[in-house]
């Protein structure tokens, strides 16, 4: 809404209203006074703001007698006079129906009706006398207060001019209305408008009303400005649309050199603010997610756009001047609100304090704070195995080996049972030449003593080679107990030191004791001015922790992520997509602990933009489609982007 006072220039406020800069909608209502209406009409032609345009005058001007509307003697020019012959003007009054007469007769139907409510009181009501009417008097009448609410409450029904009731205020609720279309120099109806009709929705008891409101409009009669038969459309939006980014991995990526890929790369320039190269600006060839997403709004939508990198490279901070307290914002956001650019597409967080000052589409990218740091490098060797035991136990293990496979030999092949056996294999022989394979048994010798030591030892299963005397069977069983409890010992202890030696990362979230009580040899940051700065500043439970890295933030992402390689720095606070990005490319980071201070990115406009609406429409349509979930899945999870 634009108001004007008295004596001002109406030809520099219509010129101001439908400038392109400012343009918006495509409807003007018009309500001012008979002269002010005729001067602002001699502007709207004379400026040739009629074609695409609806301009809705109040009904004092249409019932007007000496409105120059219809007889052009109203302080108006005649050529103006023969464009408001055809200009199509609408306007809106109160219904045909509506004659003092009629209004006459319901209004005593209403008195009736109230007074029928006072039958009852007391006869000093109905005997008091009441002097002449004094609208200056401050007494007042005794039953005047009960009379005023007894006509609140009173109502009409299927009256000449509709159903009369009233609203707590006084005014009616249901009214009806003519749309009045201009044609020829004829107030012509082309529809009706009736507020709050009251609908039975039940049987004809009518145990429910609802009140809604009715329209009915004929288009085909309509002549709108210019004589014209088309509809205008109700939202002006611009064709040509100039775009400011920022270079954010994976969401905007951007390489030096004008030959881009007309299918994935879209040309943008930089302003160069050091021109030290005696170059005012660079070209560039962007892609990345934001692009992708853009160049899909650009076809659904049937714009097109410019693309350029923002000048000082920063998303865009405020600070208030001193002397007007007036907010001065710089980066993408700064371009934005001084009209060097229509749309910021980048990943621009939503967040209280640039909504004051812009508008926000529906999210296109939900996201969150999370932290990056480096991993922490596992120091394991190869002989890492032998860690549950000390040296000096793996050497006693290996020498009973040795030695209980040499007593094993030993109690085998000179037991007594032993050569009592083998003189009964002799005398055998000598009655019976021929003897089965199978019932010959080589004594153990040594290296069948070992190899049983070490299977029993390793429980590998030992088929042959086993002790036969029963000394060295008994010595066997006690090896075979002792082994089992040594393999059982050692698999406990390797379990427990393969956990302790697993690789941690440094923090464990946002509530890491190294964090909420900072360390004088544990940095971490975020970049200056950005939305997690904004957020750490505006939390209070977070006010140490932005004292601590305030004044170690960095001006860039990318500055950040490389100190945190280089161990220059032990965490780093940022968006989540894109360090879930690095995470993936970067097998040494990794990000800790869980998203908090979560947000959402979108595409950000002047207020009351006419893209804002459409832009948004789209958006949750590709969110419906999985369009978003593709972009995800080829830009911020894959590792071979650079």
């Amino acid at each position: 809404m634009e108001e004007y006072i008295s004596g001002t220039n109406l030809t520099s406020l219509i010129s101001n209203l439908t400038s392109e800069a400012r343009l918006l909608a495509r409807v003007y209502i018009i309500h001012a006074g008979i002269e002010d209406t005729d001067e602002l009409l001699t502007a709207v032609v004379r400026l040739q703001q009629l074609e695409n345009f609806v301009w809705i005058i109040n009904e004092r001007v249409l019932v007007s007698n000496s409105s120059a509307l219809f007889d052009g003697s109203y302080k108006l020019i005649k050529f103006i006079y023969m464009y408001i012959s055809f200009l199509g003007i609408l306007g809106v009054k109160l219904h045909s129906s509506f004659t003092e007469e009629n209004l006459l007769i319901d209004a005593t139907q209403l008195i009736m009706n109230t007074f029928s409510k006072f039958i009852q009181y007391p006869p000093l009501f109905w005997s008091e006398k009441i002097s002449v009417l004094n609208c200056s008097s401050m007494q007042s009448w005794s039953y005047g207060r009960d009379v005023f609410q007894a006509f609140l409450n009173s109502s009409v029904e299927g009256g000449i001019t509709g159903n009369i009731s009233f609203n707590e205020g006084g005014d009616r609720i249901e009214s009806l209305y003519e749309i009045i279309n201009i044609q020829h120099g004829q107030l012509t109806v082309v529809g009706t408008y009736r507020s709050n009709t009251s609908i039975c929705t039940t049987s004809s008891m009518c145990r429910e009303v609802i009140d809604r409101t009715e329209l009915k409009l004929n288009e085909d009669q309509i002549i709108w400005p210019n004589g014209l038969n088309r509809k205008p459309d109700g939202v002006h939006t611009r064709r040509n649309v100039s775009v400011v980014t920022i270079v954010e991995k994976p969401f905007i990526f951007a390489r030096l050199g004008n030959n881009c890929d007309p299918l994935s790369e879209v040309y943008c320039t930089h302003k160069n603010l050091n021109n030290s190269n005696g170059e005012e600006y660079e070209q560039y060839c962007c892609y990345g997610y934001c692009i992708a997403l853009l160049q899909e709004l650009s076809k659904n939508l049937s714009f097109v756009f410019t693309l350029h990198l923002v000048a000082d490279g920063k998303y865009g901070s405020f600070e208030k001047d001193r002397i007007d307290q007036q907010k001065r914002w710089d980066g993408m956001i700064g371009e934005l609100i001084n009209y060097q650019a229509d749309m910021i597409v980048a990943p621009l967080t939503m967040s209280p304090e640039r909504a004051d000052d812009i508008e926000f589409t529906k999210p296109y990218k939900y996201h969150g704070i999370t932290v990056l740091v480096r991993k922490n490098h596992n120091t394991s060797n190869l002989g890492s195995f032998l860690q549950p035991f000390k040296g000096a136990l793996w050497i006693m293990v290996l020498l009973s080996v040795h030695i209980v496979a040499f007593v094993l030999y030993l109690l085998d092949r000179y037991s007594p049972d032993r050569l009592r056996f083998a003189s009964r294999q002799d005398k055998k022989l000598e009655t019976n030449s021929s003897v089965d394979s199978e019932d010959e048994e080589d004594p153990l010798n040594l290296s069948r003593a070992l190899w049983f030591t070490w299977g029993v030892l390793l429980n590998s299963g030992i088929g042959e080679g086993t002790p036969k005397s029963f000394s060295a069977r008994v010595l066997g069983m006690v090896w075979a107990g002792f082994t089992m409890i040594m393999v059982a010992s050692y698999t406990a202890n390797l379990a427990a030191f393969l956990v302790l030696d697993q690789p941690k990362t440094s923090i464990s979230g946002i509530n890491d004791a190294r964090l909420r009580n900072p360390q004088d040899n544990f940095t971490y940051a975020t970049v200056k001015g950005s939305s997690v700065d904004m957020y750490f500043k505006r939390q209070v439970e977070f006010s140490t922790m932005y004292r601590t890295m305030e004044s170690k933030n960095y001006l860039t992402v990318d500055e950040a992520i490389s100190d945190l390689r280089d161990e220059k720095l032990n965490a780093f606070f940022w968006d989540s997509p894109r360090l879930e990005y690095e995470a993936a490319k970067d097998c040494d980071l990794v990000t800790a602990g869980e998203l908090f201070g979560r947000s959402s990115y979108g595409i950000a406009l002047r207020k009351k933009d006419a893209w804002i609406n459409p832009l948004s429409h789209a958006i949750l349509s590709f969110h419906e489609k999985g369009f978003m979930e593709i972009l995800d899945n080829h830009w911020i999870y894959a590792k071979q982007f650079e």
